[in-house]
């Protein structure tokens, strides 16, 4: 009885720590700008299924691909049986979904394979990040804690994986002893890979259960502490993705939208009979200086960011030594959108710092070094458009600040003043096709 207690309330206190932070990702992802994409329905259905449920875009890179497939399809499956553990924990039972018969039996055997399969895949994305150090992984914006954030997430499964397997070892030579509640009268649950650890077991019975409970435990608060990491991680995507497909552009890539602010600006200027907004409420920006300039999708785009690199490494701008790189655009974007919540947690939503993503995050350099190629979103496995941040960020150094290159600035002026962007007034246009005396 005391040992169901406490697992309840870790079991309210786990989730309520993990509600509590959802709302505030939410909240924060609320901050942008509004943005309808609540239109094609069915093509967005079927986006999300073919690029986060069926990794279509994974493909690209055939090892990562088959591995990845491994770790998400094993470690979902696998945690189907968090089902049965809660169950046991919060009633005190054992094995309570046994009643299936044969099928549990499958059930158990098919996520044993699975956990030694997802054990393997760890090992081989552990390797590709500290033995074989690829380059992608490797990169400026990849500090410290980006570079531990993946290794302790691959470790955590490890461990994880570990303790399913050591448990239900200790747990079939239980049954195969006779000891009290662990075995019912026969066998129950098909142990292919955990059997094989049972040689490496103490024979003591004590000590088999003490293993046992101690694993179980270990396996279900590791799962509640995972499910709380994520969202600090970069492995939040494993929830995000699906609804950030969902909202996937499903416009022309690098296609410009109207910017509100800008069309009535030039309806005042056409139209002498147009409404001026109202005095009291504030200019809208043109393009965007922080977090808040931008719309909800761009946001929800840099909570769902794999940190895979995919985008650099794809980036030509990158890869001839520019500053650009578009997944520390999605990774500065996010940091500065978790700065600005704590913020407001702390201060109130008047709160300014008198920081802003422009500058203190990302540099114009950055941001001109673009070739606007859409390589960076056509490689994302997740539908990520960091090409429209970027964007929207150089229309509001052109637009509010008159900040561009030289050679855009006289591209500018001659499409002022010529219509065109050739030096020549477009009165000469048509000069080209007079016949030569």
């Amino acid at each position: 009885m005391l040992a169901s207690i406490l697992f309840t309330l870790i079991l309210i206190a786990a989730v309520g720590l993990f509600t509590k932070k959802i709302k505030s990702v939410i909240r924060n992802i609320n901050l942008g700008r509004d943005l309808n994409l609540n239109n094609r329905k069915s093509e967005r259905i079927l986006t999300m299924i073919r690029v986060a449920l069926g990794q279509s875009k994974m493909g690209s890179k055939p090892v990562a691909a088959f591995f990845h497939v491994i770790l998400y399809v094993g470690f979902v499956i696998i945690n189907i049986e968090v089902i049965e553990i809660i169950i046991d924990g919060v009633f005190g039972t054992h094995r309570v979904l046994s009643f299936l018969g044969n099928f549990y039996n499958l059930l158990i055997g098919s996520f044993e394979y699975l956990a030694f399969l997802v054990f393997i895949a760890c090992f081989v994305f552990l390797s590709r990040r500290n033995i074989l150090k690829l380059k992608r992984f490797h990169m400026k914006e990849m500090t410290k804690w980006p570079k531990s954030d993946a290794n302790i997430i691959l470790i955590i499964e490890v461990l994880l994986m570990s303790a399913f397997l050591i448990m239900n070892a200790c747990d079939y030579q239980l049954q195969i002893l006779h000891v009290g509640h662990y075995f019912n009268g026969e066998i129950v649950g098909s142990f292919p890979i955990s059997s094989h650890l049972i040689s490496l077991l103490p024979a003591n019975i004590e000590s088999l259960e003490f293993i046992e409970r101690f694993c179980w435990w270990f396996h279900i608060i590791g799962i509640l502490a995972f499910l709380n990491y994520v969202p600090y991680s970069k492995h939040f995507h494993i929830m995000l993705a699906f609804p950030n497909t969902y909202y996937s552009k499903l416009t022309p890539k690098g296609q410009f939208a109207n910017m509100e602010s800008v069309t009535n600006e030039v309806k005042l200027m056409l139209d002498p009979t147009a409404t001026p907004p109202t005095a009291d409420a504030p200019p809208a920006r043109f393009g965007a200086k922080d977090v808040q300039d931008l719309t909800w999708k761009q946001l929800m785009d840099s909570y769902s960011c794999t940190e895979c690199g995919r985008c650099t490494s794809a980036c030509p701008a990158n890869l001839t030594g520019k500053l650009l790189s578009p997944r520390k655009i999605m990774m500065d974007t996010r940091d500065r959108l978790e700065e600005v919540g704590k913020n407001i947690d702390k201060h109130g939503a008047d709160y300014a710092d008198d920081k802003a993503l422009l500058g203190n995050y990302i540099s114009e350099e950055e941001l001109w070094a673009c070739t606007s190629c859409n390589a960076c979103t056509e490689a994302c496995p997740v539908n990520i458009d960091p090409l429209s941040i970027i964007l929207d960020m150089r229309r509001y150094l052109v637009m509010e600040q008159s900040t561009a290159p030289a050679e855009l600035q006289g591209m500018f002026a001659k499409i002022e003043n010529n219509g065109a962007p050739w030096q020549f007034p477009a009165s000469d246009r048509m000069n080209w096709t007079k016949e030569e005396n």
